[in-house]
């Protein structure tokens, strides 16, 4: 009544349509849910049951031209098919597996590749060094130039494209699981930087792993890029689906990605679940369980593939081949010892971090930015030259790579009896532990010692490289010279029950890598 008052002969009209207004905004309020589900289903329909004559008209046209065109475009059925299998697979079988896939797959397809550039890399080394041999000058110059300008590429091109891409990944990982946004941390550009850096970092010959949380981080990578991009593309999912990239999303793709970077560079997707739980603590979810076993068995089935289909392999097998004992693993008097030597790695462990630390600190002291390519080469070079087979390599098998000193460390034969070297046919990669003046555990200790601190020198140069590999080398040596010292202590066996057990070095080398890397890591 005031308002049809003050309003004077146009306050009917104004109240009508102030009515209308109040009525139009309850509908949508109060029945937001009805009418989307309405509208949801009138678009799934076509347009069917509109009512509307002038868009029924407008339906039938435009299916009467997608016809006129489907019968002239001969590739139109194959199209029609494909997004109808698409439709199914995502109906069926579900967006998350068909990820997990994709991303598996990609994933070892990437890490074939760079083990292939790696080792490619690797042998053009070995084929200069072995093509000089009448010149040990030229030997010694061809031996570190190839190093250095390796690296000092890998860290240019890094610095370059993308700085992010340094370093393993580790912190950063750990980060976005709290939550925090990084920006340029997950890019395609980092992705690549990241593929070249690494691989010509490892290509080097220098003390790096290409493991774990690299990468996982170039795997963050590849998942983004697929949940923002091929998925919706050509899978047509929901905005509030695969293609929002959420954080929930972005967790569980993370966590899945910890356990295929294992997976890729091991084989081992059990170990690789296992190590995405211990490195994420308290941020993995048991939810995301399935996904990383999912996700790392198909991806370590496909990376053992397509070594078979290189001819590298006569058929799937473990990337590195052990043969253990199955009838007496081993003796339960050597327990006590694997105790001790598990207290002992702890400290070694914790001896590498803090080693690492303090040349990282020392590093940041320098505030000159032209020292991101000295320091790396200077590196190198004496790495290089230290590791140089003539020179002070010969003591500490300086020619073999890190996958071929893992093969050797793996042999589950003596290689000596009470200081002897035993006279049999040294296979392969094993010639480099043999030495005609000095023993198998001069060696073995200059290995451990010189690779030790090499490893936490290595590790802090600005390029992208991962600190698994190079643990995972120094625990195996360790574990295999405590191995050769038992044999040594125990010639006749140890006695137990009326039997005799011979100490196995194998053992010994796992147990021993096992714990260093745990240790390191864990730190």
């Amino acid at each position: 009544m005031p308002i049809s008052m003050r309003s004077g002969a146009g306050g009917g009209g104004a109240q009508s349509s102030e009515g209308k207004m109040l009525q139009m905004y309850g509908r949508y309020t109060q029945e937001l849910g009805v009418y989307a589900k309405e509208e949801a289903a009138r678009l799934r329909d076509g347009g069917v049951r509109d009512g509307g004559g002038l868009r029924r008209n407008t339906s039938v046209r435009s299916r009467a031209a997608d016809l006129l065109e489907y019968e002239k475009d001969p590739c139109a059925k194959c199209q029609l098919c494909a997004s109808r299998c698409q439709k199914f697979l995502i109906s069926r079988v579900g967006e998350d597996w068909i990820f997990l896939i994709l991303l598996g797959l990609l994933m070892a397809l990437v890490s074939w590749v760079m083990d292939y550039a790696i080792a490619f890399c690797q042998e053009a080394q070995k084929w200069m060094y072995g093509g000089l041999d009448s010149n040990l000058l030229l030997q010694y110059i061809a031996w570190v130039t190839y190093p250095v300008v390796l690296i000092t590429f890998s860290a240019g091109f890094t610095q370059i494209l993308a700085p992010q891409a340094v370093g393993s990944g580790i912190p950063e990982m750990k980060t976005i699981l709290r939550g925090v946004v990084l920006k340029e941390y997950l890019t395609f550009k980092t992705f690549v930087a990241k593929v070249i850096g690494l691989t010509c970092a490892l290509g080097s010959g220098m003390p790096l792993g290409k493991e774990l949380v690299t990468l996982v981080f170039m795997i963050k990578c590849i998942g983004c890029s697929l949940r923002a991009g091929v998925l919706c593309r050509y899978m047509h999912c929901a905005p509030v689906g695969i293609c929002a990239c959420n954080e929930l999303r972005n967790t569980e793709m993370l966590s899945a990605a910890c356990a295929v970077g294992v997976g890729c560079c091991f084989a081992a997707p059990i170990g690789g679940v296992l190590f995405s739980i211990e490195v994420t603590s308290t941020f993995f979810a048991v939810r995301n369980y399935w996904r990383g076993f999912f996700a790392a068995t198909f991806s370590a089935f496909i990376f053992r593939v397509l070594a078979v289909w290189n001819q590298e392999e006569e058929t799937i097998t473990a990337l590195f081949k052990t043969r253990f004992r199955l009838d007496f693993p081993f003796d339960l008097q050597e327990l006590p010892a694997f105790a001790i030597l598990g207290i002992a790695c702890g400290f070694g462990g914790a001896l590498f971090v803090y080693l690492n630390r303090l040349i990282v600190e020392c590093m940041r002291k320098q505030k000159k930015n032209n020292k991101r390519l000295v320091y790396p080469a200077l590196v190198t070079l004496l790495v290089s030259t230290l590791t140089f087979p003539p020179g002070f390599g010969q003591f500490m098998a300086g020619q073999l790579t890190q996958h071929e000193s893992l093969v050797a460390l793996f042999d589950n034969r003596t290689w000596c009896r009470q200081g002897v070297a035993e006279e049999f046919d040294y296979i392969s990669h094993h010639h480099g532990w043999k030495h005609p003046q000095v023993n198998v555990f001069i060696t073995l200790i200059l290995f451990v010692l010189m690779k030790f601190w090499m490893s936490a020198v290595a590790t802090t140069m600005p390029v992208p490289c991962g600190a698994f590999m190079p643990v995972f080398l120094i625990g195996a040596a360790f574990g295999r010279l405590v191995g050769e010292v038992m044999a040594a202590m125990f010639p006749d066996g140890i006695h137990s029950d009326g039997s005799i057990n011979f100490p196995i070095c194998l053992n010994w080398a796992w147990a021993i890598m096992s714990e260093s890397s745990h240790f390191v890591l864990h730190e």
